[in-house]
């Protein structure tokens, strides 16, 4: 469960007085990120008390916050069985459903827990709610209406009005904070309610840095972050928050010192009995810092005690830092071991894009052999794709861009046709463009004239559009009998301005070429003629030109009719 996303379960020890001291502990543990102590202590409440479905569900949520969905679905499952029914748990089955990318059965689920309490359930509303914010596919105008329904008491009477708490408020933020755009001052301000409700609250303020991270005041954001520790010095989330903004890799953020400097105060007050973890992230410090031996070193000696899930990580990093060094072949061999240990059927993203980054730096002797190597990374490079559930343009774009560095040209035109395709994406016509000119390149002609045909057809003032649909058509009609490319190279030559003349020679001389060549076929000597005197001013060695005057000198001819052996001399 990302970190980040996960920390509603903050305030729950607030909201929630009357309970086993275990469980309190372990609440106040999730509050702090310490998903290994809080485990071991919601397991001790639900051995005191079995019915306990709070326990269930917290333990639950320690699980996914150490990456152990199938463990958390099980603890569900399990705790349903010993509470049936319980509103809360089939909450948690919601998240399971909406994690495995079930939408429809996860609202079935948040439906039915919503409409059993009633939807005045602070414990319930907030996970339907949590879940839907923070989880890709869940619905975040449902999270907000989930919370506005528990916290309005219009028409109430008093006894039957709902007390809100401050962990109640952190959701409402959080629901206007993931809705994003103009709610980002709307989920300040129910963030600052929660801290009016507990003036303690670090993770309300550590909140608050997050909607200003989204709206790009960096500085305000950092500033929140220090003040989240600086009013509790043990809040091990928000010195991971300061860790992940300058270990971004982006101009105004990336600071390696200040990056090793948070992580090492997050891993100081973190969980002590999270040892794969911390020492994961200090080894990939030294990854980042370029220290491959010691981004190896450090991984492979973690790797005989962290669990599956570590292990995964542990090994791409070891591997990748093999690959770094230019040693391909060791990078090769670690992740051929975790596909023979763990099955590639359950192999992820990240472990497909390394794969396919590996074999493609693997160089033999043997051609055949490279091939085959080729051939596997395009393998990897597919599978990256399929199973990324991101599925927007800036991930096709960078699996075409792969395809294309592998000069696999019509596998680079697929997955630039995938990026033009999706929504949102500002630069569909850019990937539309790569699309058109790489079935070029790949010799898919058809498939090209139809791409660049849609292409003109939406962005008609392009005028390179035209020319490589005439480009297309050049290559179908490559004798230029049928004047197939006719019409497309004479419209992008009425666009061309003047100034841009000079650096579009290479253009120039293909669509001169062809039209030269096709009223030559058509034995129309004044239509052909000013494109043969335009070739011979711009490439006066043109070799079509050349051919064409010296048949027609042998012939006896100016430049008219006679027989058109020439006509299959253009060049392109």
């Amino acid at each position: 469960m990302n970190r980040r996303n996960s920390l509603f379960v903050a305030m729950l020890c607030v909201a929630n007085g009357a309970m086993a001291q275990s469980v309190d502990d372990g609440l106040k543990d999730l509050y702090y990120g310490k998903f290994q102590t809080a485990k071991q202590n919601l397991e001790k409440a639900i051995a005191a008390k079995p019915t306990d479905d709070r326990a269930y569900y917290y333990l639950g949520i320690a699980e996914l916050g150490l990456e152990n969905k199938d463990a958390a679905t099980a603890v569900f499952t399990k705790g349903l069985a010993a509470v049936p029914n319980s509103p809360l748990l089939t909450a948690g089955l919601g998240r399971i459903a909406l994690l495995n990318g079930k939408a429809a059965e996860a609202k079935q689920k948040f439906d039915a827990a919503s409409t059993a309490t009633e939807g005045r359930d602070g414990d319930v509303a907030r996970a339907i709610a949590d879940a839907n914010s923070e989880i890709k596919g869940g619905d975040r105008g449902y999270a907000l209406t989930i919370m506005e329904k528990l916290l309005n008491n219009e028409g109430r009477k008093k006894k039957q009005q709902y007390t809100a708490t401050a962990a109640d408020y952190i959701e409402l933020g959080d629901a206007y904070r993931f809705l994003g755009g103009e709610n980002g001052g709307k989920a300040i301000s129910a963030y600052d309610k929660a801290l009016e409700l507990n003036p303690n609250s670090a993770e309300a303020v550590m909140k608050q840095g997050l909607v200003n991270y989204n709206a790009r005041l960096l500085q305000q954001a950092v500033a929140d972050w220090a003040k989240a520790t600086n009013m509790d010095a043990n809040y091990a989330p928000a010195y991971f928050e300061l860790y992940q903004f300058y270990v971004t890799q982006k101009k105004e953020q990336f600071s390696l010192p200040n990056a090793a400097k948070y992580l090492q105060k997050y891993v100081e007050v973190g969980d002590p009995s999270d040892k794969a973890k911390n020492e994961y992230y200090l080894a990939a410090i030294s990854f980042l810092s370029k220290d491959y031996d010691a981004a190896i070193t450090k991984s492979k000696a973690l790797l005989a005690t962290a669990n599956d899930v570590y292990k995964g990580k542990l090994t791409l990093l070891a591997a990748d830092a093999h690959l770094q060094k230019g040693d391909s072949m060791a990078a090769k061999h670690l992740m051929d071991d975790r596909v023979k240990s763990i099955g590639e059927n359950k192999l992820e993203a990240l472990d497909f894009k390394l794969l396919s980054a590996i074999y493609t730096k693997l160089k033999h002797a043997d051609s055949a052999t490279n091939a085959g190597y080729m051939a596997k990374a395009g393998e990897y490079l597919e599978k990256y794709a399929e199973v990324d559930t991101a599925k927007d343009a800036d991930t096709y774009r960078r699996v075409a861009e792969a395809f294309k560095d592998m000069r696999n040209y019509p596998k680079a035109a697929l997955w630039y046709g995938k990026a033009a395709t999706t929504k949102d994406n500002s630069s569909a016509m850019t990937d539309q463009f790569y699309q058109g000119l790489y079935e070029y390149y790949g010799g898919q002609y058809a498939e090209a004239d139809k791409t660049w045909t849609d292409f003109t057809a939406k962005y008609p003032t392009q005028t390179n559009g035209f020319y490589w649909k005439g480009m297309s058509n050049f290559a179908i009609d490559n004798q230029a009998k049928d004047g197939k490319a006719k019409e497309p190279f004479e419209k992008y030559l009425s666009m061309l301005k003047p100034e841009d003349e000079a650096r579009a020679k290479r253009f120039l001389v293909n669509a001169y070429t062809y039209l030269m060549l096709y009223h030559y076929n058509h034995e129309d000597k004044v239509s052909m003629q000013p494109y043969m005197d335009k070739l011979g001013t711009i490439d006066p060695a043109n070799d079509a030109v050349r051919q064409v005057k010296e048949f027609y000198e042998s012939q006896g001819k100016s430049a008219a009719g006679g027989n058109k052996a020439a006509a299959n001399k253009g060049t392109k």
